[in-house]
């Protein structure tokens, strides 16, 4: 199966349609009437839908189990025609659009098998999905060109001694989705010079600064100190959003230091100085956090 793991959980919501056509007016009055001879269609069919979505990762070899926290199934009848539409919730790491579909398929599916004594003449037409949510689809278009720098706050890196790994992490996430950095910079992982790097990068105007390094517990480590120093706005949903998100995988991420929020209308982030450490942050953040531009530009227009 697909690799989920980096994902996180959303509302996730699809719903699926299935059309069952009849040959004749009396097996329409039969269903309304319920005096179809093998039972109840509308109750017994939804019934069958409810088990085909919740068993639909035992049939789908490379579908994930999930959690199914809602399923609804409605009908509506069109003169010879009724149309199914089943739709299910969740909140987790993957789509439900494969088990809404397979959902109203099964409600189909035992209509059919219900109706076929008294009527020779039914069909399954347009099974289709109709609508989904909560995945890449859902995601607001990333800001254009926005003026994007990462710093790599190291001692020893910035002296010759060792090779930048996470800074080089932060740039390959950012560039898949579609964001250049225009600077990429290395320096000692002290106050001043963080501070002074992030103002002359505030001042040429960058909109989002993203550092690594210098986020450890030793008393040298010293970058998040040094970012709240200058912070006109903090974020504090942003760590916490990307320590949960680390928690889940490494109980240690709790020992994990940021900061994040606005100097000016510049988007400042801290992140640790592992390779796994900024995977980690950038899996989590991004690209929602990009949202925060949106916020800002709406702000402006009020």
């Amino acid at each position: 199966m697909v690799d989920i793991t980096h994902k996180t959980n959303t509302l996730r919501i699809a719903t699926a349609q299935a059309t069952v056509q009849v040959s004749k007016p009396e097996t329409i009055q039969a269903i309304q009437d319920r005096t179809v001879p093998k039972g109840d269609v509308f109750e017994m069919a939804k019934a069958a839908g409810f088990l085909a979505v919740k068993k639909t990762p035992d049939l789908l070899p490379d579908c994930h189990p999930i959690p199914v926290e809602y399923t609804a199934v409605n009908y509506s009848i069109e003169n010879l025609s009724i149309v199914i539409e089943l739709t299910v919730k969740t909140i987790y790491k993957t789509g439900v659009e494969v088990e809404a579909m397979h959902g109203v398929s099964v409600v189909a599916l035992t209509m059919y098998d219900m109706l076929k004594p008294i009527d020779k003449g039914v069909e399954i037409n347009n099974i289709k999905l109709l609508e989904k949510k909560g995945g890449k689809s859902d995601r607001k278009a990333v800001p254009e060109n926005l003026k994007t720098a990462v710093v790599v706050c190291s001692d020893s890196i910035s002296n010759g001694i060792g090779e930048d790994k996470s800074g080089r992490k932060i740039i390959e996430k950012l560039d898949a989705i579609k964001i250049s950095v225009s600077d990429y910079s290395i320096i000692p992982d002290d106050k001043s010079s963080i501070q002074d790097k992030i103002q002359s990068l505030c001042n040429a105007q960058y909109q989002m600064i993203l550092i690594t390094g210098g986020t450890g517990l030793s008393h040298r480590d010293v970058t998040p100190e040094a970012v709240s120093e200058l912070l006109d706005r903090e974020i504090p949903g942003i760590a916490e959003t990307a320590r949960q998100y680390g928690q889940e995988r490494i109980p240690t991420a709790m020992l994990s230091r940021s900061a994040a929020g606005f100097i000016k209308e510049t988007l400042v982030i801290t992140m640790p100085g592992s390779t796994g450490g900024v995977t980690e942050y950038m899996d989590a953040l991004f690209p929602h956090v990009l949202h925060v531009f949106s916020v800002l530009e709406g702000t402006k227009h009020t």
